[in-house]
């Protein structure tokens, strides 16, 4: 888990989550480097998967994957906590 300010750079991909997105919060992604490493767990852990990570808002969507468990899984294998 990062919380330093070295890399508080807003992340690539902050689009609105979907309708048909899974969307839940992560409190302690605290930067851009946070929400990269969610981002890339989550896409390793369910190809095919579109991610989307604020570290502003603490906002995650995964579009493509309604698995709960798996999603949760990624993240705290990461080292983050996920509201899910």
């Amino acid at each position: 888990m990062c919380s330093c300010q070295q890399h508080a750079k807003p992340a690539t991909e902050t689009a609105a989550p979907a309708s048909n997105a899974v969307a839940f919060q992560v409190e302690d992604m605290t930067c851009g480097h946070c929400a990269g490493r969610i981002k890339a767990a989550i896409e390793s852990r369910l190809p095919g998967t579109s991610v989307t990570a604020d570290p502003d808002s603490k906002r995650v969507s995964v579009l493509g994957s309604a698995d709960h468990e798996a999603i949760k899984a990624a993240v705290t294998a990461a080292g983050y906590t996920p509201g899910l």
